[in-house]
């Protein structure tokens, strides 16, 4: 079923590789209902830990791109 609408969120696996070195993976999008109250996901892989990451769309966010971040201090 394809959207015709951006996403609102990207949803993301995060994996812990150390203790400074986080994993992103792109995993699906969240799309706005018309009525505001709810929100469609699709995902195309589920996480291993049940534990889900929603980040807003941005315009400069890359589509199928996983990576790698320094945790915060």
């Amino acid at each position: 079923m394809p959207m015709k609408k951006k996403p609102v969120y990207r949803a993301y696996v995060v994996e812990d590789i150390d203790e400074d070195t986080n994993f992103w993976t792109l995993v699906g999008s969240a799309f706005a209902h018309e009525d505001k109250k709810g929100f469609t996901v699709l995902l195309k892989a589920l996480p291993v830990d049940g534990k889900l990451v929603l980040r807003k769309y941005t315009e400069t966010d890359t589509d199928e791109k996983a990576a790698t971040t320094k945790k915060a201090a």
